[in-house]
């Protein structure tokens, strides 16, 4: 046997740039993240409910690159998506934007830039990603959620088989612009939907941090815009010093600390169709994975009870019927997810608890009777 081995190594910039008013004639954020002094031609994709919360966007959209003509060439109007979960469970949108794409032969040079919430990110994404072997792509994100946590990761994809993101890729965006003006329309219920990730990222990574959501608690639940762009602000920064120094940015191991959590989220979302947004998912599955932590001795009763007070102080519920779905044996179809986030990485499996706020601690295995225990004690509590 012979073999020829070389190491490859590539190189992603990922820039993060935070604004207001993007589309603001004079506002030259996105004309410097997509030019270098060649005209470039650009595909633009607009979620449609938010279209319709701000209907002045399209016409701010054109004009702005009617403004830029001799560097940026928009090639048709915006073209409107609907957005939500329910935009990955199907591979159609995905190959409407694939046709604009090829119609407007939007090649390698071009831009798609994708405006709307995280899953329209994630269905757009993976689009680029597959035209051509990769398409450069801008998202514009419009919801907390995004912005703090989804839309300035890495990784693009589509729901199918019942599974969360069972089809994508990863790559990389070539810009993410953060708009905070965009998010003055959304309704209270997903203005706060970015507020677990923040929660989920200061337990594993940053107990300072953690501090400063608990403080600022109150003026988060009223949406204070100076409270919410800080905490929007550092949640995004440490997801981006994990994927940029965490030495596994496309999830080749079978760890994924930023995941902490959404072992079990991403069941329920399954098991609830998908009707259970992410978000609230997510703070479900934290608070799960605290309690079993305090469980098993790992974290103690104290900062357990701090972090289940703070996502409850910060508008969340902390249990969901489906957590109690069995199936004709009587196992809680919830302990599936185990196996299903193992699966998703391969190798074995590994979750993320915590030894105290801000030190996440790997696991190599959970004990089914404390995650009932867990369970039970969540739905005893449920105000």
């Amino acid at each position: 046997m012979s073999v020829i081995q070389r190491k490859i190594s590539v190189s992603w910039p990922l820039r993060v740039f935070f604004t207001e008013d993007v589309f603001a004639q004079k506002n030259l954020t996105l004309k410097n993240a997509l030019t270098d002094h060649l005209p470039r031609k650009v595909l633009v994709v607009l979620e449609d409910a938010l279209s319709q919360s701000q209907p002045e966007l399209e016409s701010q959209i054109e004009k702005y690159f009617s403004a830029h003509t001799k560097q940026l060439q928009l090639v048709r109007a915006p073209l409107f998506i609907a957005g939500g979960e329910q935009a990955k469970n199907s591979i159609t949108i995905v190959t409407d934007i694939l046709s604009q794409i090829d119609k407007y032969h939007i090649d390698r040079q071009s831009y798609l830039v994708v405006i709307g919430g995280g899953a329209l990110l994630d269905v757009a994404g993976f689009a680029a990603a597959t035209a051509h072997r990769g398409v450069r792509h801008v998202r514009i994100p419009s919801t907390t959620l995004a912005q703090a946590d989804s839309g300035v990761g890495v990784k693009n994809g589509i729901n199918a088989f019942g599974k969360k993101n069972f089809v994508g890729t990863f790559s990389p965006p070539h810009a993410v612009i953060n708009d905070f003006n965009l998010l003055a329309t959304l309704p209270s219920r997903e203005k706060r939907a970015g507020y677990v990730e923040a929660v989920k990222v200061a337990c594993i990574r940053d107990a300072d941090f953690f501090d400063e959501i608990e403080c600022d608690a109150k003026k988060l639940n009223s949406f204070e815009p100076a409270a919410m762009k800080k905490m929007i602000r550092r949640c995004a920064e440490l997801h981006l010093e994990h994927i940029a120094a965490g030495g596994d940015p496309f999830e080749t191991g079978s760890a994924r600390p930023l995941d902490f959590g959404h072992w079990a989220a991403h069941k329920l979302e399954q098991l609830s169709n998908f009707h259970l947004p992410h978000n609230e998912a997510v703070a479900i599955g934290i608070a799960l994975d605290v309690i079993y932590s305090r469980e098993v001795g790992l974290l103690g009763k104290k900062s357990c009870k701090r972090i289940l007070n703070l996502l409850e102080q910060l508008g969340f519920k902390l249990f969901a019927c489906e957590l109690l779905n069995a199936d004709a044996k009587n196992n809680l179809e919830i302990l599936n997810g185990l196996e299903e986030f193992r699966e998703h990485l391969g190798g074995e499996l590994t979750v993320t608890l915590l030894k105290e706020i801000g030190r996440g601690v790997e696991v190599h295995e959970m004990n089914s009777k404390k995650i009932v225990a867990a369970i039970q004690e969540l739905q005893r509590c449920q105000k």
